[in-house]
């Protein structure tokens, strides 16, 4: 599968979800799609990220907007970080990296001075045409929502 590059339509794709349910991004047609990628459910700046995605969900909801966090955690594990904070969106599980292949946020980073493959913080906003509309990388959590609301409110 290719990666996604701006302007150009999102692939279909399935990952398993919170509330024993599937996603498919063609279900989501027609709506502007927040596919959001952290490294590890229950860590701090993963935890603020879903809190600020949530404290601003009905924002969202107005301006025909979904909201999905992705990680490589099990449903189970983001069954318990979902239930945990109250997230009124899904989180996808992608233990083999279908969506962090597509959207390219497997990177190496440095952890305790060794070098691993990890999720990078990233979000990308897709269009009610499925087009990659704009795409946020190596994400700092302060301030962002508010960015992205500010751009889906222009």
């Amino acid at each position: 599968m290719t990666q996604v590059t701006i302007d150009n339509k999102v692939p279909d794709f399935s990952l398993q979800a919170t509330g024993d349910a599937t996603f498919s991004l063609s279900d989501y047609a027609g709506k502007n799609i927040i596919i959001y990628f952290y490294p590890k459910d229950s860590t701090p700046g993963c935890t603020n990220e879903g809190i600020d995605f949530t404290d601003n969900y009905s924002a969202f909801q107005k301006l025909n907007t979904e909201i999905f966090g992705v990680s490589r955690d099990s449903v189970k594990s983001h069954e318990n970080f979902k239930a945990k904070y109250s997230f009124p969106f899904q989180l996808l599980s992608d233990p083999d990296e279908i969506a962090c292949n597509l959207f390219d946020v497997i990177k190496m980073k440095n952890m305790y001075g060794k070098q691993v493959r990890g999720v990078e913080r990233s979000t990308f906003l897709i269009d009610p045409d499925g087009k990659l509309s704009h795409e946020w990388r190596g994400v700092k959590v302060a301030g962002h929502v508010q960015e992205i609301l500010e751009i889906l409110n222009n």
